[in-house]
């Protein structure tokens, strides 16, 4: 679940918004129940709610292009304790886990596939010689690379391939466009077994 603060006129309103991969949903239509009720209604703060509640439609838009797995499902994990300090998972928890983790690999395959996102001088994206992920074995990092003279991390082979094919900038080792790229690359190859080093 997600919580936004808006400020309705002189009074602070808040508005639950129940995401799913894909869809969004809201009670009472295309503004909160209160907003509807509220003549004081604030222009500004309803255009910023509605930009914030468009968030999952980038994401239907990327999964209509491009199938990307579901991250695990943790919710074996509900009333089991963390440890002391964190205390036991809760339905919310094992929620926010998943929409939070799945945001982050649809996010990844939008920068794999855009030649622009990867700022590629030459309109090359990732999805050109890797088609939704495949052959990038990301399971077998960290690895020796030929290409780079030594034991590569899966971002060192990412920051190859657009230095090289794709000819764009390499990126921050943990930039979020990074980060993005792992996640998609990893969630592609769920199940696949971990064999490090592997050629």
């Amino acid at each position: 679940m997600r919580t936004f603060k808006l400020l309705l006129g002189a009074t602070l309103t808040l508005v639950s918004l129940m995401w799913s991969p894909g869809r969004a949903e809201q009670s009472g239509g295309d503004y909160p129940a209160a907003a509807k009720q509220d003549p004081g209604t604030d222009d500004a703060a309803m255009a910023q709610w509605k930009r914030r509640g468009q968030e999952p439609d980038w994401m239907a838009e990327e999964l209509a292009k491009h199938k990307v797995l579901i991250p695990a499902d943790n919710k074996g994990l509900v009333g089991k304790g963390q440890g002391s300090t964190y205390g036991s998972v809760t339905p919310e928890d094992v929620k926010v886990w998943q929409q939070e983790t799945y945001k982050l690999a649809v996010e990844g395959s939008r920068i794999f596939h855009s030649g622009d996102r990867l700022k590629s001088t030459i309109a090359v994206s990732c999805d050109m010689c890797h088609p939704d992920g495949a052959n990038t074995h990301p399971e077998t990092y960290p690895k020796f690379q030929a290409q780079l003279g030594r034991v590569a991390l899966l971002r060192d082979a990412i920051n190859w391939c657009i230095e090289n094919p794709v000819r764009g900038k390499k990126l921050a080792p943990d930039s979020p466009e990074m980060r993005a790229l792992e996640t998609y690359i990893y969630a592609q190859r769920t199940g696949t077994p971990l064999q490090y080093g592997k050629r």
